[in-house]
């Protein structure tokens, strides 16, 4: 799958209110085991992915590592978010 593609796909599921973004409120959701995948941009910071790889290998929950900051926010319609959640299988 091409990254427009899987960029689109994101916005689509942004409309259809099954994200979450945001380092905080990910790692609430994880924990409550709300979220299915964790999107990361592969130039967050170094802090940052680690406290995200943590917590998704302490509750079993897909990780990967895409895209950059500005790309990813761009494709869920806000500014500087490297994390995004997804809520749906």
């Amino acid at each position: 799958m091409t990254k427009t593609k899987v960029l689109g796909l994101l916005g689509l599921c942004t409309k259809a209110g099954k994200v979450c973004f945001g380092r905080d409120a990910c790692i609430d959701l994880i924990e409550k085991k709300k979220i299915k995948l964790v999107i990361v941009a592969v130039d967050a910071a170094d802090r940052t992915k680690k406290d995200i790889n943590f917590v998704c290998d302490n509750n079993d929950t897909k990780i990967c590592f895409y895209e950059t900051i500005e790309n990813l926010s761009k494709a869920i319609g806000k500014n500087n978010k490297a994390i995004i959640g997804i809520k749906d299988d």
